[in-house]
């Protein structure tokens, strides 16, 4: 049984006394960059639009047709991805002092006037990290694609496994919002570029221990046609969720701490891969001898693989149940006020 999920708060009275910046990253999104731009309330003090390497020229249009003092627009030499447009934002929002810093893509699908309330659990110092949730509602679900459904179905359950955080859902969702003390902590050069960036994100927040929790929201699908295809991220998407999955459980059971978990696990996967082993080396001998395996030699082979479930299903009940409590940004605050 999955934790419950945090709820987001209500919006709060301090939000005005955090240094808020929108990162807009853009490729080829002349039709509705603009439109973003002037959703975008006056709670936010920067605006960085990152043109990454747009043919379009994207970055070039803002300039020209943008006149909001706050927007700056960044540009990349090479077209780097998503990740890779987002973080040249991130970089820049932390060296112009930003505490707490939004990611809003270009193409007109998230509404900027949520982000007051995307910020919230971080500007009330209950959360480090909040992203979007397009599954909370019958609602949201009814107006997306049904390709993105069933992609964020298999990534969202293979997602849970490689980041730790049971609770989030819609990994690859990509409005998002993080405070400074949880994206200082970050290896930008070690995060995916590419359309993998948000589940690469929650698997390093996961690493570090930060607060992530969901906001519910509706996304808006209008004529744009998106660069993600179904067929070909899935399989990709899964191999890298497999890859951070061995990743995580090393650092977090093996390096960072030990516990029972971690005998659960060795000792639950010993005894899976024994019974398994054993009971295929004697299913082809009696095969090609002709000769049944006896109660026994069943029994032997059986057992092990009973009992290295049970410690399995032990071991998972604990990681679901293994999430951060203490926000990133109270710790080192508190830290801070000792020195």
């Amino acid at each position: 049984m999955q934790p419950e999920p945090r709820k987001t708060p209500d919006p709060v009275d301090g939000l005005e006394d955090s240094v808020l910046g929108v990162v807009v990253p853009c490729y080829r999104e002349t039709t509705h960059i603009l439109g973003v731009l002037e959703s975008i309330g006056q709670e936010v003090r920067h605006i960085y639009v990152v043109d990454d390497a747009c043919p379009d020229g994207t970055g070039d249009l803002v300039e020209r047709e943008c006149s909001d003092p706050r927007v700056k627009v960044l540009r990349q030499a090479n077209n780097t991805g998503v990740g890779g447009a987002t973080m040249t934002g991130y970089r820049q929002a932390l060296v112009d002092g930003c505490q707490i810093v939004i990611k809003l893509d270009g193409d007109g699908q998230m509404d900027g006037r949520l982000i007051s309330r995307l910020v919230n659990p971080i500007a009330d110092g209950s959360a480090d990290y909040v992203k979007g949730n397009r599954f909370h509602g019958l609602r949201g679900v009814s107006e997306m694609p049904w390709t993105r459904i069933f992609g964020n179905l298999v990534l969202s359950l293979a997602s849970k496994f490689s980041s730790g955080y049971w609770d989030i859902r819609d990994p690859t969702n990509g409005f998002t919002a993080i405070h400074r003390a949880a994206l200082d902590k970050l290896p930008f050069d070690r995060i995916a570029n590419g359309y993998y960036f948000e589940s690469d994100m929650l698997f390093h927040l996961g690493l570090i221990r930060a607060v992530v929790c969901d906001m519910p929201m509706i996304a808006r699908y209008g004529a744009e046609e998106s660069g993600i295809h179904i067929p070909k991220i899935v399989p990709e998407f899964m191999f890298k969720h497999i890859a951070n999955t061995f990743k995580r459980l090393a650092y977090s059971y093996f390096i960072r701490e030990t516990s029972i978990a971690t005998l659960q696990l060795i000792l639950g996967l010993s005894l899976v891969v024994f019974g398994v082993v054993f009971g295929a080396i004697n299913w082809i001998d009696g095969q090609q001898t002709g000769i049944p395996a006896t109660a026994g030699t069943v029994i032997l082979a059986a057992l092990p693989i009973i009992l290295g479930s049970q410690s399995l299903i032990a071991f998972l009940n604990y990681d679901t149940r293994n999430l951060p409590e203490e926000p990133l940004q109270r710790i080192d605050a508190l830290f801070t006020s000792n020195d």
